[in-house]
């Protein structure tokens, strides 16, 4: 696949369509039992439970430098054969070939949370969101209120995956929680979105009211000269005021910029995620995108964190980070709703088209106290006809779920440890769980690399796309 977009052959269509069929009359009720057992116990620490039709394949636990609780695994970006995971510390390049047997090719050491990654080519982008000293791999912390401290994206080459280069580094406005890659339409340029949020008079560097995201060009021939171009103003009324509170009870955070955004470039539609509110944009112009639709929920989402399109571009997934991510979010006195999924409709065309909410989903297993739980980073699962998504919930585990239904989803597989301290709360679980290439790949927090394997007749039909890159951020359009 070239960055952001999938293709498959008429005749893997037809073999796909054929094996659905054959499939599906030897397994349906496999698929059936499986869907019914998703509200299964809480296991015991660090035990494992799952639906009957997933299973953990391997596990690559947490190498020195990064093996200790304080270095927390973070996002997830595809490149061929490779996995590239993110850490509060730096970089782990996995060799995913076998994925059974996914072995480490290389760690980076370089500080600077959250790392989250995206890639291009040979090409990978770091966002460092913790003030440094300065912006190489041997910073330190500094305080946000010195102005010669740094945050932003760091650029390195990983052509030589054994051996990843440096490359460059690009100051923003407030860091960069997330960067979202989005390929320019002649190919000459890659363009990051950077989301940034919580200004501070006393930062220099992040003054309020912070209304926007950063804009880097990179050349894709020379990506030591990226710089920041636009800065573009999202919400020049102010965005969302938020309601004052503190977990558990109910609150929303105060827009100032955005957490995450998720671009779809074929259809030049992107799918903000700003603290508090959901953000709809016309990214034709990709150094210009256009706010078409915003959405609140002030009554049951505290934090918009992420978003996730269908494959035709008419729906919305946005998740609610309630708590933060380290907080326990998914138990009986918290409920089905808040720390969930909203499936949200595009409706209308143009600049007409507008966010139409039609249903919450959360995983239906209630967690303990000592876990960390509710809505995180996920995926589509490439199915020919339906709308399914696998995503991680921290410590409640990683589920798969059907929204072909917008006002219906249904859970059809899940997976989960138990409890990584039962005595304490310690953050920990699936940070981000994705499909790709007939596998899906989880990053945990404190375990590491999980691979797991789908057996399921609804999902059958995924294995036959492949893909040659894939940053979830950035969704391309598969065939079906």
């Amino acid at each position: 696949m070239t960055p952001g977009k999938k293709r498959t052959t008429a005749r893997a269509i037809a073999v796909a369509a054929a094996g659905l069929l054959a499939l599906s009359l030897t397994t349906v009720l496999g698929g059936t039992a499986a869907a019914q057992d998703t509200a299964a116990a809480t296991p015991g620490e660090n035990e494992i439970s799952s639906s009957r039709n997933i299973r953990q394949i391997a596990n690559i636990p947490k190498q020195a430098p990064f093996n200790t609780e304080a270095a927390l695994g973070t996002d997830i970006a595809f490149t061929g054969k490779y996995a590239v995971v993110g850490n509060y510390d730096g970089f782990i390049i996995y060799d995913i070939s076998r994925p059974a047997k996914p072995k480490i090719v290389s760690q980076v050491l370089c500080p600077g949370s959250q790392n989250d990654v995206s890639v291009s080519g040979d090409l990978l982008f770091l966002s460092t969101d913790s003030s440094r000293s300065d912006n190489s791999c041997n910073s330190t912390p500094k305080p946000a209120t010195e102005k010669d401290a740094w945050e932003g994206i760091k650029v390195f080459d990983i052509k030589d995956k054994a051996n990843p280069r440096y490359v460059s580094a690009i100051e923003t406005k407030c860091g960069s929680h997330t960067n979202t890659l989005v390929p320019d339409k002649r190919k000459q340029n890659v363009y990051i979105y950077v989301s940034s949020y919580s200004p501070n008079a006393t930062f220099p560097d992040c003054q309020p009211p912070h209304d926007l995201i950063s804009i880097i060009k990179v050349p894709v021939k020379n990506p030591a000269a990226a710089a920041v171009v636009g800065e573009p103003v999202l919400f020049p009324g102010g965005g969302n005021g938020g309601i004052p509170g503190t977990f558990p009870a109910p609150y929303v955070t105060p827009t100032s910029g955005c957490h995450d955004i998720t671009a779809y470039p074929e259809k030049d539609l992107a799918a903000g995620a700003c603290m508090g509110e959901g953000v709809l944009f016309d990214i034709s112009d990709r150094e210009k995108p256009r706010v078409i639709n915003t959405v609140k929920d002030d009554t049951n989402f505290a934090f918009w964190h992420s978003a996730t399109f269908n494959n035709d571009g008419t729906k919305v997934v946005f998740t609610d980070e309630l708590g933060g991510g380290g907080a326990p979010a998914c138990t009986a006195a918290i409920g089905q709703i808040r720390g969930a999924n909203g499936v949200y409709d595009i409706t209308g065309r143009g600049d007409k088209r507008k966010l139409e909410f039609r249903s919450y989903y959360k995983i239906p297993r209630v967690q303990t106290e000592t876990e960390n739980c509710v809505a995180h980073n996920g995926s589509l699962i490439p199915v020919f006809g339906r709308d399914i998504m696998v995503q991680a919930w921290y410590q409640g585990g990683v589920s798969v779920w059907d929204f072909t239904d917008s006002a219906r989803p249904v859970e059809i597989a899940h997976w989960e440890r138990g409890p990584y301290n039962a005595g304490k709360l310690v953050t920990g679980g699936s940070w981000s769980a994705y499909y790709y290439n007939g596998h899906i790949y989880s990053s945990d927090i404190q375990k590491g690399l999980d691979v797991l394997e789908l057996n399921d007749w609804r999902t059958f039909s995924a294995q036959f796309v492949r893909m040659r890159e894939f940053n979830p951020q950035s969704q391309g359009h598969y065939l079906g």
